[in-house]
């Protein structure tokens, strides 16, 4: 008792914590554990069945696992589409008459091939043809810029904001909004005095932070938009992993702070933009929207799974209608520097190295920008309760295949710095885009050998042959004066040693 007593009060609560969790864990696995036992004794002594049966036809997703340590509803061992799922035994689980998977262990659906069969079910959204006033939240960015110009060009009310943070030049995005600007002011100019004056009805631009709530408030309250399309984000996996709370705050609260801005102020549609990150270390063939995402591998990606889930849980709680949008590997006119196509047009083009990261076999679904625009509208335009949707090109290209194009478009041959494979990495990802094609009428249109020379054309429209000549002289110019310097400096030792001897 003496000994009792000496123990500090929080040392005990510490003690009861851990014990009550250690049982609550230890039950909930046995539960799970054992359904198999108790479904074997219903069927026996109860006349039925324990079964665990998919959703119904209003079901927006594909049955997937439930109950930790056992119990799970799957699609059969072998579907049309491509659905692997593995040989149980009897002792592991039981099928019911349609080859569904009743009992067993948790396991994640594979997809060798794309699965429409999947989303057959799923009633049709007819798209909203009329005139919208759109919140474009990160528009000064690659994608934004990008999809608010597609807006405006179709006669629709933007409303950008964005932070205009340093994560790459600001020079390209204050480009981007002058670009929006001269758009604007070209529709403007085309309409009838009686609907737009003048760009600023078609355009208003803030600069600031969408967590930033006065002036979020102020700008839901002023323009009162009820379509928003959510880009603004901390984009990158390898930055993500050095500083993760500040994509914590960006990607996480920022969704965060949206969602609840359109839950109180009543907005038509959310369109958020979620990423192909989310899949991780896929095993599948074909990256599917009813795969389980559960295991990312890099903040980045968990903070855009987070911003998916926490848009499902405002759809259920508000019936906020919102579709999250899991991008592919964007690319094209005006793309973010820090991106690999940006970059090794770039970098090729002026002769410099480009780093290459493993042996170049990881591959990637490229997917041009436009097509990409295009997805988002027929979201904007289609507000379904929830769903998730992947956009991509729906085939891979690996790195070396890609290096292969960029030379053949540039007229250039690489000059490659091999590096190590990079942490976070995931060694390739490739879409299977059925589901948007049969909710969204979603389709890729441009090849990867197109995207790349639309890309390089822009490219050099942009900067300009002449341009990268007068740089390359410049640069030759400077190493030139730098070895005169070098040159100057060592005859100075050299009559200095002279004099001392």
């Amino acid at each position: 008792m003496m000994f009792m007593s000496s123990i500090p009060r929080y040392t005990w609560k510490i003690l009861s914590l851990g014990i009550l969790l250690t049982v609550s864990n230890y039950i909930s696995f046995s539960m799970g554990k054992y359904t198999s036992f108790f479904s074997e004794y219903m069927k026996i002594h109860g006349g039925g069945t324990l079964a665990l049966v998919p959703c119904g036809n209003q079901s927006t997703v594909a049955p997937s696992t439930f109950l930790r340590g056992g119990a799970v509803v799957g699609i059969g061992e072998e579907q049309d589409g491509g659905l692997i799922i593995p040989d149980f035994t009897h002792e592991d689980g039981v099928t019911n008459e349609l080859g569904q998977l009743i009992l067993g262990p948790l396991t994640n659906p594979k997809f060798t091939q794309p699965s429409p069969h999947l989303w057959e079910n799923i009633p049709l959204v007819e798209p909203h043809t009329g005139h919208k006033k759109v919140l474009v939240t990160g528009a000064a960015g690659f994608i934004g810029s990008h999809v608010a110009h597609a807006l405006l060009d179709r006669g629709d009310e933007v409303i950008v904001v964005d932070e205009m943070n340093d994560y790459y030049d600001v020079k390209v995005k204050k480009g981007n909004l002058q670009i929006l600007r001269d758009k604007a002011k070209e529709m403007a100019q085309g309409m009838a005095p009686s609907s737009f004056t003048n760009a600023g009805d078609l355009l208003s631009i803030y600069k600031g932070d969408i967590n930033n709530a006065t002036l979020m408030n102020y700008i839901f309250e002023t323009h009162q938009p009820k379509w928003i399309c959510h880009l603004a984000a901390r984009a990158g996996v390898r930055p993500s992993i050095v500083n993760p709370l500040l994509y914590v705050r960006a990607n996480v609260h920022g969704t965060s702070s949206i969602l609840e801005l359109s839950r109180i102020h009543d907005v038509s549609n959310v369109v958020i933009a979620s990423s192909s990150s989310v899949y991780g270390e896929s095993d599948s063939t074909y990256f599917s929207e009813a795969e389980m995402v559960d295991e990312p591998v890099s903040p980045y990606a968990s903070t855009k799974r987070a911003g998916e889930i926490m848009s499902y849980t405002y759809h259920k709680l508000y019936n906020l209608k919102i579709s999250c949008l899991r991008f592919f590997t964007v690319y094209g006119p005006r793309g973010r520097p820090d991106m690999a196509p940006y970059k090794f047009v770039d970098r090729i083009s002026r002769g410099e190295s480009i780093p290459k990261f493993g042996d170049g076999s990881t591959s990637r679904d490229y997917t041009y920008v436009s097509d990409i625009v295009d997805g988002v509208l027929r979201s904007i335009d289609r507000p379904y309760p929830y769903e998730v949707f992947n956009l991509g090109k729906g085939s891979g290209t690996t790195l070396n295949e890609f290096i292969a194009l960029v030379e053949t478009n540039v007229g250039k041959q690489a000059n490659i710095t091999q590096m190590e494979a990079q942490l976070g990495d995931v060694p390739f990802t490739n879409a299977d885009v059925s589901k948007a094609k049969r909710l969204l009428g979603y389709t890729s249109k441009v090849p990867m050998e197109e995207g790349i020379r639309r890309t390089v054309e822009w490219y050099k429209e942009a900067f300009g042959e002449k341009d990268h000549d007068k740089k390359e002289e410049e640069e030759r110019k400077e190493e030139k004066a730098h070895r005169e310097k070098k040159r100057e400096k060592d005859n100075k030792e050299e009559d200095h040693r002279k004099v001392q001897r």
